[in-house]
């Protein structure tokens, strides 16, 4: 069995928690009250998330994690371009732009805009973020994500021009994403190659501190260029015990509390001062296998297990039906989804088959790796016993959730339980990070997959202006992955968070972000 904490012995304790707090509980109001006696917002205070896990570091040029550049993005650092609550793209520290030929992009900067050093915010600062993300003496992770850019050129004080090696489509799904975050020059400077440990951006929120492993602290930019926050401070809290973050909530100790897992969802509903945040997001939830490692380098078995996995019963048991069925990695809402992809179907009768033809009649022992979360360690101890079937023996490690992050980049793994969550609802941000052949470990190919001509679709679908075409492009790639069956699909994510009922304005983007900017405490 898995070697972790019993999930249903917590569960117990922390109802007994809430009964004996509910009890002592005088249920007033304490809340500021307007003329109708109904709690009203107001601006200020410290507004506090309690989080599972602290992000792997706050230099967007070397986050491989959606977890840590939501602490960031969109607070502390912006891009040139955002998105809207509609998720179509809107200016931001571009005010305009355009495109002047199939290589070459222009923008206009906005005005009036310093960072959080008092720097100017300008076209040499634009500049400066994005020599310092390509510089191959830098080594930054994402710069696979803008290795078309060629060059960024100023052509005056706010203007610049992006020149492209080769024309790519979704440029500004990428600028809108974390990785399009602009850095002050000083900042930069200072830091250099070094993994920037005190971000400085434009954003509404400014850093003024990071104790890893207990939290992180911001302050309001009372001289933010666009709407201030409402909030005086935020602090992000890590809390790796989910029912201690719920406590933390019901005793006015944290104001958010996230993720949310399925199995405290219940609990939460049944918190009468707590209110469940719920949207279905870009990404989704798979298990992956590392092709290069025996015997996974072979397909059928691979397929084998693809067909001996019931994932019916996990999306029912181990995830109460919250998220739906997913059939690829890319989620519905994604430019480039394919509706019409297969998935395997359940049959061990196939799966006994495929495993004697790739040599293994008797199945063989594996390890299978994950993340310490409640439905990644239940999922984990249901795959165990399904696999059981077709005589493979699993062993379970369940890591902390940097440990585990590492390891799978670093290809020490066979099997793992993984999600992405795609950062700009464009597929070239899931095909090209997940199965190019240039994306290996950190990059996002944690599969370590090698597809000529699934790269050359890739490849195509950037380059392609008509988006039907590019559509066209990314069924054809994700069916030929689902042949070479790299990974199992699970289930579309949905965000969730417990938020306290006296927080009004907290929202979780598509993405995966974390959006506090309009948040207010009453």
């Amino acid at each position: 069995m898995v070697k972790v904490k019993r999930v249903f012995g917590r569960l117990l304790l922390f109802m007994l928690i809430v009964v004996v707090i509910s009890g002592c509980s005088t249920n007033q109001d304490v809340s500021s009250k307007d003329n109708n006696g109904k709690g009203s917002s107001k601006e200020g205070g410290t507004l506090i998330i309690a989080r599972l896990s602290d992000p792997e570091n706050l230099d967007h040029h070397f986050m491989s994690t959606i977890n840590a550049a939501s602490v960031t993005h969109s607070k502390i650092y912006e891009g040139l371009v955002g998105r809207d609550k509609n998720s179509e793209f809107k200016p931001l520290l571009a005010e305009e732009w355009k495109q002047l030929n199939d290589t070459t992009w222009e923008f206009n900067l906005r005005k009036n805009v310093k960072f959080h050093d008092g720097t100017d915010f300008n076209a040499e600062a634009v500049k400066a973020t994005f020599d310092r993300l390509l510089d191959p003496n830098v080594a930054s992770p994402r710069a696979n994500v803008f290795k078309m850019v060629k060059e960024v050129k100023v052509i005056d004080d706010y203007t610049v021009q992006f020149i492209l090696s080769e024309p790519f489509s979704p440029l500004l799904s990428i600028l809108a994403s974390h990785e399009g975050g602009i850095i002050s020059p000083k900042t930069i400077e200072k830091f250099g190659k070094k993994i920037i440990n005190e971000p400085n951006g434009t954003g509404p929120f400014v850093f003024e501190s990071w104790t890893p492993g207990q939290e992180i602290v911001f302050n309001k930019n009372t001289e933010y260029w666009g709407a201030k926050a409402k909030v005086d401070k935020v602090v992000f809290k890590v809390v790796p015990e989910e029912t201690t973050r719920i406590s933390m909530l019901e005793t006015g100790e944290a104001h958010i509390a996230e993720p949310l897992s399925v199995p405290m969802l219940s609990t939460a509903e049944g918190l009468t001062s707590v209110e469940v945040y719920r949207s279905e997001g870009f990404g989704t939830e798979y298990i992956g296998f590392n092709a290069k490692k025996k015997p996974f380098n072979d397909v059928r078995v691979r397929k084998a297990i693809a067909h001996a996995v019931e994932i019916d019963s996990i999306i029912k048991g181990v995830y109460n039906n919250i998220g739906k069925k997913s059939n690829s990695l890319l989620g519905p809402k994604v430019f480039g989804y394919h509706p019409d992809m297969k998935a395997y179907e359940y049959n061990l009768n196939e799966a006994k088959k495929l495993l004697a033809e790739a040599g293994y009649p008797n199945g063989f022992e594996v390890t299978l790796k994950t993340m310490d979360n409640k439905e990644r360690a239940n999922m984990a101890e249901v795959l165990q016993s399904q696999l059981k079937g077709i005589g493979i023996k699993v062993k379970v490690e369940v890591l902390e959730y940097g440990t585990f992050v590492e390891q799978v980049n670093k290809g020490n793994s066979e099997m793992f339980i993984y999600s992405w969550r795609n950062a700009t609802g464009d597929a070239d941000y899931n095909q090209y990070n997940l199965f190019h052949t240039n994306s290996h470990g950190a990059a996002g190919n944690t599969f370590f997959y090698s597809n000529k001509e699934v790269d050359r679709l890739i490849d195509d679908a950037r380059k392609e202006k008509d988006p039907n075409k590019r559509i066209e492009l990314y069924a054809k790639a994700q069916e030929l992955e689902m042949e070479d069956a790299v990974y199992i699909p699970v289930r579309v994510i949905e965000n969730m968070a417990a938020v306290a009922k006296n927080v009004s304005g907290f929202g979780i983007s598509p993405a995966s972000y974390l959006e506090i900017n309009d948040v207010s405490i009453k």
